[in-house]
C-alpha cells in the first residue's frame, strides 16, 4: 500500500505541473497576440497642379498604415468641385490597384480652380486630404468675387456650420485648448462625435487624433501639448449616428 500510494502521488504531481506549464504558455501567447501597435491612417494624395480644359487627369491616393501598404481599404472615393460650388460636387469611386494605391480619372469642361478630397476609410479610421487643380486660365477676378459671395451666402443659409475658436498664441508643451462650436439649422448641435486630427509634415509624418468632449451645448473641446515649435494643421472631424461627416481644416502656429 505505501508503494502504490507514493506512485499515485508522483503521477498527480507531474500532471499538475504539466497543466500549470500549459496554462502559463497559453496565457503568455494570448497576451502577446493581443498587443498590437496602433498607427494613424496615412494618405498621400497626388494630383497635377494644373490641367488643360477637357484634359483627363489622374487622382491617386497612396494609403499606408504604419509601414504597411493598405491593399484592402473599405472605401476610397474622390470628390471634386469648382471653388465656391461645393454643393455641386461630383463623386467618383477609386480603382484598387492592389498595391496600396487607388486611382480614378476626371476632366473639367471649363477654366477655373477645382478643389478635391480623397475620402479614405480603412482600419476603422477615416481621413480626407485635400488638393486643388488650376484648369486652363484658372478663375478670373470676376469669378473669384462671385465665389466669395456664394460662400458667404452659403454660410448664412440653414444647415450645418462649425465655428473654430482661432488660437492667438500657442507655446511648446503648454496645454493648448481646442474649441469648436457646432450648429445645425441655427441651433446648437449636440451629441456629435468630434475628433481633432493634428500634424506637422515638417516635423513628422505621424498624425495625432484627439477625441473632443462636449463641454457645453454644441461646444466641443480638447487639449493638446504641441511637442515642437512650428505651424501645425488641425483638421476637425464631425460625425453623428445619421451619417453626417463634416470637416474643416485650420492652422495653429506654435512658439518656443
Amino acid at each position: 500500500m505505501p508503494k502504490k500510494f507514493w506512485v499515485l502521488t508522483l503521477i498527480l504531481a507531474f500532471t499538475f505541473l504539466s497543466a500549470c506549464g500549459d496554462d502559463g504558455s497559453t496565457e503568455e501567447s494570448s497576451e502577446g497576440n493581443s498587443e498590437e501597435e496602433l498607427h494613424a491612417l496615412e494618405v498621400e494624395f497626388e494630383v497635377p497642379e494644373t490641367a488643360d480644359v477637357d484634359e483627363t487627369i489622374e487622382m491617386k491616393a497612396n494609403v499606408t498604415y504604419g509601414e504597411e501598404n493598405v491593399e484592402d481599404a473599405d472605401e476610397v472615393v474622390f470628390e471634386y468641385w469648382e471653388t465656391g460650388n461645393e454643393d455641386d460636387s461630383s463623386m467618383v469611386e477609386a480603382e484598387n490597384n492592389g498595391d496600396g494605391s487607388y486611382t480614378a480619372e476626371a476632366a473639367f469642361e471649363q477654366d477655373g480652380v477645382y478643389e478635391m478630397y480623397a475620402h479614405v476609410t480603412a482600419r476603422a479610421q477615416h481621413t480626407m486630404p485635400k488638393k486643388s487643380v488650376t484648369v486652363g486660365e484658372g478663375a478670373s477676378a470676376e469669378q473669384e468675387t462671385e465665389n466669395e459671395d456664394t460662400e458667404d451666402e452659403q454660410a448664412q443659409e440653414e444647415g450645418f456650420a462649425m465655428d473654430f475658436s482661432e488660437i492667438d498664441e500657442a507655446n511648446v508643451q503648454d496645454q493648448t485648448e481646442l474649441t469648436v462650436q457646432l450648429n445645425m439649422d441655427g441651433e446648437n448641435f449636440e451629441g456629435a462625435a468630434v475628433r481633432y486630427e493634428i500634424w506637422n509634415d515638417e516635423i513628422s509624418d505621424q498624425h495625432e487624433w484627439i477625441d473632443a468632449e462636449e463641454s457645453a451645448s454644441g461646444e466641443y473641446t480638447a487639449t493638446h501639448d504641441f511637442p515642437e515649435a512650428g505651424t501645425y494643421n488641425v483638421q476637425i472631424h464631425v460625425e453623428d449616428d445619421d451619417g453626417l461627416h463634416e470637416h474643416e481644416e485650420h492652422e495653429v502656429v506654435v512658439n518656443e
